[in-house]
């Protein structure tokens, strides 16, 4: 009898012991990012317009355009910083930068309209119990996304094929595995109005992607063009990663993050199925390395000596705190603790005062574009935040991702 009772009092301090660790790794994380984004937000309120921070180079932090496709992580970012530490400072800052993206809901020209909007008027909506005018412009975006809806494909169009170097590629309907990402506004915005619409287009586009992105080894190309006449398939290809045949690390981590979140709303089997058999291929995969920090595509061809990609382990992390609580597996939360833990650390984590006011080191947006490498950048640091925020709820035993 007492051995068994000093065998429980052991276990009960070994888990004290992880719990605390689990809480300074927060709350050490969450007092880096406060000195990091408060000189960040500084330099984006410089001026007479709000800038939006996206990148740091050459010395120089670098701000996009509210049309470009990362416009809404930061802002974003500030939403995860006010639901880390309630302090009304960084609401207002948030609602300063999502609502200078107030023309997006009218944006038709892409795809990524659902990363701009979601991370931020949604996060806003949510946080803050903004409604009016917050649910007019998620609604408004959500129309203009799904005039990319191609009903012969049952797909949404992700890129334009008249214009850019996309129009050299001899493509008819692209879709890319990222837009399963964008799929969040739509099931939101069918919650919000009503209308099955908005959420029959995003299963659509989640069951083709199902049926026609996926490798055996539930790999994912990055590229499939349809013909819009006919849905029929025309090709598979890469735009970001190494070759066509090769598993882009960040689009692997979009494939993880859109099934957990399409099974969030949709409850649909297939789709957690389908997240944590991308689970199995990233962790077993030979070319992981053993922190969890992805080379930029599993088949790079110098793997070792080829860049990392940051964004990508935090998309997984964030992911896969949410698949944690959809299963309780243990085994995901496992993976997400070591990943943060390993983002956290100085091999990836930026030394206050540096990296520009960015939080995470060493992303990778287009290698074949030679866009974006070994540079901080603001969806790295949103999804970064957004795992901390999960792990928190995770380790309060709080729903961990609420709609």
């Amino acid at each position: 009898m007492k051995k068994t009772v000093l065998s429980v009092l052991a276990l009960l301090a070994l888990l004290c012991g992880s719990c605390d660790r689990d809480a300074k790794l927060v709350e050490e994380n969450i007092a880096n990012a406060e000195v990091q984004l408060s000189a960040l937000l500084a330099q984006s309120l410089e001026g007479e317009q709000v800038r939006i921070p996206s990148s740091y180079r050459d010395g120089q932090v670098r701000f996009v355009p509210t049309r470009d496709w990362v416009s809404g992580f930061f802002a974003g970012s500030l939403w995860y910083m006010y639901e880390l530490t309630g302090e009304e400072k960084w609401a207002e800052a948030a609602r300063t930068h999502t609502e200078h993206l107030h023309d997006i809901q009218y944006l038709t020209g892409h795809h990524d309209v659902g990363f701009m909007i979601n991370s931020s008027y949604c996060n806003g909506r949510r946080l803050k119990h903004l409604t009016e005018p917050y649910d007019t412009i998620i609604v408004n975006a959500a129309k203009s996304l799904c005039t990319r809806f191609r009903p012969e494909a049952g797909v949404l169009q992700s890129w334009n094929v008249d214009r850019g170097w996309q129009a050299k590629r001899g493509w008819a309907c692209p879709v890319i595995i990222d837009n399963m990402m964008n799929l969040e506004l739509l099931f939101k915005a069918s919650l919000i109005s009503g209308d099955d619409t908005f959420r029959n287009i995003a299963i659509s586009h989640a069951d083709k992607t199902i049926e026609h992105h996926y490798r055996p080894d539930y790999s994912t190309w990055h590229v499939v063009d349809y013909d819009p006449a006919t849905g029929a398939i025309r090709g598979k290809y890469t735009a970001q990663g190494a070759a066509d045949e090769s598993a882009w690390a960040r689009g692997q981590a979009w494939s993880l993050y859109g099934y957990t979140m399409a099974y969030r709303f949709v409850r649909d089997e297939r789709y957690l199925q389908q997240a944590e058999n991308v689970v199995k291929f990233l962790f077993a995969h030979p070319n992981m390395p053993a922190d969890l920090v992805p080379y930029w595509d599993f088949d790079a061809p110098n793997i070792p000596n080829e860049p990392r990609d940051v964004s990508s382990a935090a998309i997984i992390a964030s992911a896969l705190y949410e698949l944690y609580g959809f299963t309780l597996n243990g085994e995901y939360k496992e993976l997400a603790d070591k990943i943060l833990v390993s983002l956290s650390s100085p091999a990836y984590r930026a030394a206050q005062g540096e990296n520009g006011g960015f939080l995470l080191m060493h992303s990778v947006g287009s290698i074949p574009h030679n866009s974006s490498i070994d540079v901080p950048l603001n969806y790295a640091d949103y999804y970064f935040l957004e795992a901390l925020v999960r792990k928190q709820n995770v380790e309060n035993g709080q729903v961990v991702v609420d709609l």
